[in-house]
């Protein structure tokens, strides 16, 4: 079911990882690089409901769609309870699943967050504002959704479609090497001239950022 639910956000343009269990699930909730998170309630070792309570009570508040077979009004309430965004039951139609997911996905940030960092890169998304250590960094539109777009995936390998598919979604006329050349205006903006080690080129792959100093 992951394998599938993945396949078909993949299909959507989401970038997706899949935890197969509950403590992989909690790592990487915790790394918080994700939009939404889409929890089964019958994992193999920990059961949803506690990853759930777990994650609430490590203060992680991305937005949790709750999937299960177990749809009676007590198993819906318990999951809300324990910290669902929404709670949807086997089986489900799946585009309600990428109706429920992108509702979510546009729910406004919690005070206090939208700060995100790696390293000594901090970027403020509630008041557009990148640093770096103590420097702020004057950055286009588009230069900031890119280095928003590393910094949640920082540590990561992502492709050139992938950064296309979320920085720039659905335009058309968009090509790859556009990619390339926002990356050196990053890399300029960002004092990356002599330190290219930090937004890293993969040679036939993509980019990664690196997670911290």
């Amino acid at each position: 079911m992951a394998a599938l639910i993945k396949r078909v956000l993949v299909a959507e343009r989401h970038v997706v990882d899949i935890a197969p269990d509950g403590v992989s699930a909690i790592a990487l909730a915790e790394s918080g690089s994700h939009d939404v998170v889409v929890l089964d309630r019958g994992l193999p070792d920990i059961d949803g409901v506690t990853v759930l309570r777990l994650l609430r009570a490590k203060g992680i508040a991305t937005p949790v769609l709750m999937l299960t077979a177990l749809g009676s009004v007590d198993d819906r309430v318990a999951g809300l309870d324990a910290g669902a965004d929404d709670y949807l039951a086997k089986p489900f139609a799946f585009s309600e699943l990428l109706a429920r997911i992108r509702a979510l996905a546009r729910r406004p940030a919690p005070a206090g967050e939208g700060r995100m960092a790696a390293g000594d890169l901090i970027l403020d998304e509630l008041r557009h504002v990148a640093q770096v250590g103590t420097r702020t960094v004057d950055l286009s539109a588009r230069e900031f959704a890119l280095l928003g777009f590393f910094i949640r995936h920082a540590g990561q390998v992502v492709t050139r479609q992938q950064i296309l598919d979320q920085v720039w979604g659905a335009e058309p006329d968009v090509y790859s090497n556009v990619v390339d050349l926002y990356v050196s205006y990053l890399r300029r903006k960002l004092g990356e001239l002599d330190r290219a080690e930090r937004l890293r080129t993969v040679r036939g792959v993509g980019y990664t950022l690196k997670a911290e100093d």
